[in-house]
């Protein structure tokens, strides 16, 4: 259905599977990005964020402040004031990078516009080589020499400590 010759949206459905409904749950959050992105995906502001069940109502600030980072700066100011140690341990990137609690908005601020510039997701080439899980196929004989060489460790260990 398109509305004065414009395309509508892509429609899709929220499909959360086994992951719990409960209020402020992340899955909401790719929903409103996904929303905010321009798809169309039929919802309920009653899940997000801001939203008072007692009263029925949805509060966009709050879920502005939400999205911005807000609750991560009060989480700062607090820790910095009560537990200094904690508060190096727990936000050592950011003290590292010089971001304060003041700058949390701006940064949130500063990343979604260059989303926006540039919506293609960009790799970051790693240094070093790949972790690698599977270990290679051993022969008899390699297999063999390595128990050989364990057992030899062991005795010699076991010697010294007579």
């Amino acid at each position: 259905v398109e509305a004065d010759g414009e395309r509508s949206p892509f429609r899709a459905y929220l499909d959360i599977g086994l992951a719990r409904a409960t209020t402020g749950a992340n899955i909401f959050g790719v929903l409103k990005g996904a929303v905010d992105g321009g798809l169309d995906i039929p919802h309920k502001c009653k899940r997000f964020p801001g939203y008072n069940a007692e009263e029925k109502s949805y509060d966009a600030d709050a879920h502005r402040a939400r999205i911005f980072g807000s609750h991560v700066s009060s989480w700062m100011d607090e820790l910095e004031e009560k537990d200094q140690a904690l508060y190096q341990r727990q936000f050592s990137a950011y003290v590292a990078a010089g971001i304060t609690s003041e700058d949390i908005e701006g940064m949130y601020e500063r990343v979604h516009a260059a989303i926006r510039a540039n919506p293609q997701r960009t790799t970051v080439a790693k240094e070093g080589k790949p972790n690698s899980f599977n270990q290679k196929k051993l022969n008899l004989k390699q297999r063999k020499e390595r128990v050989a060489t364990k057992k030899a460790v062991m005795t010699n260990r076991l010697m010294a400590s007579m």
